[in-house]
C-alpha cells in the first residue's frame, strides 16, 4: 500500500469517525439528555445546559472542521479522478454537500450564544430533529454513491 492509498484511507476514516461522533452525539442529546433534563427546575436545567453546550460546542467546531479537510479531500484527491464526467454522481454529491453546509449552519446555531438565533434554540428539540434528518439525508445519499457509484 503506497502512502496516498493510506492518505485515502486515513481521510475516509476521519470522514465516517467524524460522522459517528457527530451524529451520534445529536441522537444522544435530542433523545437521552433533552427528555431527562425536561423536569429539572429551570434554574438546574440552565445550568446543565450551559455545561453541556460548552463541551459539545468543541466537538460540533472540530467536527465541522474535520469534515471540510476530509471531505474535501475525498472529494477532489478520490472522487473526481473515479467519476470524471459523470453527471449523476456530480449531482448528487454536490447535493450532499448542500445539505452538509445546511446541517453545519444548524449545529452551530445549536451550540452558539448569539442572539439572533435564540428563536432556533428555545426550539431545540424540533431543531435537533431536523438536523438529524438532513444528517441521514446525508448518509443515504453517502451510501447510494458508495454502493451503485452511479
Amino acid at each position: 500500500m503506497d502512502s496516498i492509498e493510506i492518505l485515502n484511507v486515513v481521510s475516509r476514516w476521519v470522514h465516517i469517525g467524524t460522522a459517528i461522533v457527530v451524529v451520534g452525539g445529536t441522537v444522544f442529546m435530542r433523545f437521552v439528555l433533552l427528555p431527562a433534563a425536561e423536569p429539572l427546575p429551570q434554574a438546574e436545567h440552565d445550568q446543565l445546559r450551559a455545561r453541556v453546550m460548552g463541551r459539545w460546542k468543541i466537538f460540533v467546531m472540530a467536527g465541522i472542521a474535520l469534515f471540510l479537510l476530509s471531505g474535501f479531500y475525498n472529494y477532489v484527491a478520490v472522487s473526481i479522478p473515479k467519476h470524471h464526467g459523470d453527471k449523476a454522481y456530480h449531482a448528487l454529491m454536490g447535493t450532499k454537500i448542500l445539505i452538509a453546509f445546511g446541517v453545519f449552519f444548524l449545529a452551530s446555531v445549536l451550540v452558539g450564544r448569539s442572539a439572533r438565533f435564540e428563536p432556533l434554540r428555545r426550539e431545540r428539540k424540533k431543531w435537533l430533529l431536523i438536523l438529524l434528518a438532513l444528517a441521514f439525508t446525508i448518509v443515504l445519499i453517502s451510501s447510494f454513491l458508495k454502493v451503485t457509484g452511479v
